[in-house]
């Protein structure tokens, strides 16, 4: 059943810019109240609200969408509860390699890397990418390499090693499934990202994922592909996805969205369910969170849960879990 929620509207008059907004996500999967102790659930609740909290912070004062969604994402980076970063999951031989993509829609620049083992922060290295770089996307060693030469904050790979992660693994290798089963939502949850329209109207986005557990090295999944699991265009909207990678790449999730929503006229939920409804059909599950450039936010996904978060000028940071919250 296809899940969704609607952000808060706005309010603002016709022809004025509208007050800023966030969302975030920190993946979609199999996340269910019985599976969840009380102390985990509100350890991840209150690791969203500081990331909702970071992004405002840079909204509150102005700053850009630009700047509030790589704020919002390095929280979560830095916290083992998603898949990103501190908490990336392990491939099938053991390693960490992560996939970060940021856009900004005012000109549609975009960075993005993928297969990165050593930036603290990925995020930080796909703008570093777009800013200062000729290139979109860097990949691997030279992703690596080129981290260093923009002066980066480097990690040991012991950082991104968490016990629970570790763990997922084992239990993968156990089932004797030495690679991912993309069929498996158990083990595709975690993936992090923002989108946010600032004071100014313009928007961007931003994804972070350690991919799936038990992955080949060198798969990348969507998230740092433009276009499918992230997107931004002050025409039509900001996406960042979550979900079965391979699926979202072949739809062209998040441009899709922005597509519908441009050329079609369609609002933010419509678009986001109806592209989320075609994915599911190919077999790719998981969900997005879309800012468009006028109008209500949306979240949709079509699993149980997906870890969500919205905050917008003059409110309180809101925060779920649960696909009936």
């Amino acid at each position: 059943m296809l899940a969704a929620a609607l952000a808060i509207l706005s309010g603002a008059p016709a022809g004025a810019a509208e007050p800023w907004t966030l969302l975030i996500h920190g993946g979609a999967g199999v996340i269910e109240r019985g599976n969840m102790t009380p102390e985990r659930d509100a350890e991840i609740r209150a690791a969203l609200r500081s990331a909702l909290e970071a992004g405002g912070a840079v909204l509150n004062r102005g700053g850009t969408a630009l700047d509030a969604v790589e704020a919002t994402v390095r929280v979560l980076e830095d916290s083992p509860h998603f898949n990103a970063a501190r908490g990336a999951v392990f491939t099938s031989a053991g390693t960490n390699e992560m996939d970060a993509a940021i856009m900004e829609g005012s000109t549609r620049r975009a960075g993005a890397v993928a297969g990165v083992t050593r930036t603290k922060n990925p995020v930080s290295l796909a703008r570093a990418v777009m800013e200062k770089s000729k290139h979109v996307m860097f990949v691997g060693s030279g992703a690596d390499a080129f981290s260093l030469e923009a002066g980066l904050e480097q990690a040991d790979p012991a950082y991104f090693r968490t016990e629970l992660r570790w763990q997922q693994l084992q239990d993968l290798r156990a089932r004797g499934q030495g690679a991912a089963r993309l069929t498996n939502p158990e083990f595709k949850y975690g993936t992090v990202g923002a989108v946010a329209r600032d004071s100014q109207g313009h928007l961007a986005a931003a994804t972070s994922t350690g991919g799936l557990t038990g992955k080949t090295p060198g798969r990348v999944g969507d998230s740092p592909v433009i276009g499918a699991g992230t997107y931004a265009d002050d025409r039509a909207c900001a996406v960042s996805a979550t979900g079965a990678g391979e699926y979202y790449i072949r739809e062209g999730v998040a441009h899709e969205i922005c597509a519908r929503i441009r050329f079609a006229g369609e609002n933010a939920q419509v678009a986001a369910d109806t592209v989320q409804a075609e994915t599911l059909a190919m077999g790719g599950d998981g969900g997005v969170i879309v800012v468009p450039a006028r109008g209500e936010g949306a979240f949709s996904f079509n699993t149980p849960g997906m870890y969500r978060g919205r905050m917008t000028a003059g409110q309180a940071p809101q925060v779920a879990i649960y696909g009936d919250e």
